[in-house]
């Protein structure tokens, strides 16, 4: 089962959680961008339908897989801001 983690992180004058390199809005309120990484976490857990996807690699080849929605990955949730808020 795959993992994903959810970063707190100060962000465009405020909070943010991040994922890789995607950031969400921007948050007034360290605690308010940790609700919305956790809300994300566990919605990000939640069961789907299955679904058919295609796509492109580099090389300009597709690809054709079924997806189960009930394969939902492991997810945590990780404050980086630092205590001096």
């Amino acid at each position: 089962m795959s993992r994903v983690t959810y970063h707190v992180v100060a962000h465009d004058e405020g909070f943010a959680y991040r994922l890789g390199n995607v950031y969400s809005e921007p948050f007034p309120t360290h605690e308010e961008a940790l609700a919305a990484a956790r809300h994300a976490a566990g919605a990000q857990q939640l069961a789907d339908g299955d679904a058919e996807i295609s796509w492109q690699d580099a090389d300009g080849e597709w690809h054709h897989e079924h997806a189960d929605g009930a394969d939902r990955p492991m997810t945590d949730v990780v404050d980086d801001v630092e205590d001096d808020r």
